[in-house]
């Protein structure tokens, strides 16, 4: 069956662009007959999945970074409720590639298409909040902030980009007030950040939640409140470590927390994102979801 690939040419600032051929030379070399479209502006990607979708295309394949991860599928769940999805597989070619990372999926692109030849699916949870589905992490608070920063560095690439960012942030020191509801409990009171994950990784450096699993059928989110500058910068190498002994979580001013929903209002306004992409810059209710098993994905 003939491979939706859809190619976003801006990920990884243009670089993608021109790793089209190596892209095209590594679907080949695994045998994989392919049609290949290229998305043209923001939330196109979104439309070309769901095209393909609905045209019975199986696998869909992604080429991007996080934020095109996100939109193939949010393209892909378009389709009516109980009608079966197509396999759907990513080529990394993003910066911080989180979602590969966390699901052992090798970025190296010649590796990436072997494994979409093999045809090994698993069920993968999906996680939505309000009306957008994510694959990876979203968070609200000092984390978005962080995104917006990023977004306007022109010139650094690389993690280098997210780490400098996250220090300007917390230059800023943003705070909140928010009410957080979830199946066994609530909070009310400051906040600095709520990170929603169904993955540890996120930015290519951070296990802000670190004990998420995409096939667990559970919801993991993690708050925290760190009032200062100085406090702030303390647990900022604990969330480089993965889950266990010395990970932010053990903070005693970080929960972390199981869950199937969960909402939250917040005073004043949070910007808001979904797999590495702004969802909102001003947002004050939000209500997180969670699909268990909602997507077969190829992976190892």
């Amino acid at each position: 069956m003939t491979a939706k690939i859809i190619l976003n040419p801006y990920a990884n600032r243009w670089i993608a662009a021109k790793r089209q051929p190596e892209l095209e030379a590594a679907l080949k070399s695994s045998g994989i007959k392919y049609d290949l479209v290229v998305s043209e502006r923001i939330g196109h990607t979104i439309q070309l999945a769901a095209q393909a979708s609905q045209e019975g295309f199986s696998p869909i394949i992604a080429a991007g970074g996080d934020s095109t991860y996100n939109e193939v599928v949010n393209g892909i769940l378009q389709e009516p409720k109980g009608k079966s999805l197509p396999h759907f597989g990513i080529m990394p070619m993003g910066t911080a590639n989180d979602l590969a990372d966390n699901l052992s999926i090798p970025k190296d692109l010649f590796q990436a298409a072997h494994l979409i030849s093999q045809g090994k699916t698993r069920q993968l949870d999906v996680l939505q909040v309000n009306q957008r589905y994510f694959l990876n992490n979203s968070g609200l608070g000092i984390e978005p902030v962080v995104t917006l920063i990023q977004n306007k560095i022109k010139l650094i690439k690389g993690i280098l980009r997210y780490l400098l960012a996250t220090l300007i942030a917390i230059g800023q020191n943003p705070q909140w007030e928010m009410d957080l509801t979830w199946d066994t409990g609530q909070y009310s009171g400051p906040v600095t950040m709520v990170s929603v994950g169904n993955n540890p990784r996120t930015g290519g450096l951070f296990y802000t939640v670190p004990h998420a699993s995409p096939f667990n059928g559970k919801l993991s989110f993690v708050y925290g409140i760190a009032k200062t500058r100085l406090k702030i910068l303390r647990l900022l190498p604990m969330t480089m470590k993965p889950a266990g002994k010395g990970n932010y979580v053990n903070h005693p001013n970080v929960h972390e927390v199981e869950t199937r929903k969960l909402t939250i209002q917040t005073r004043p306004a949070t910007p808001l994102h979904a797999d590495g992409e702004i969802i909102s810059e001003a947002i004050q209710e939000l209500t997180y979801t969670i699909h268990p098993a909602q997507i077969p994905m190829l992976l190892p």
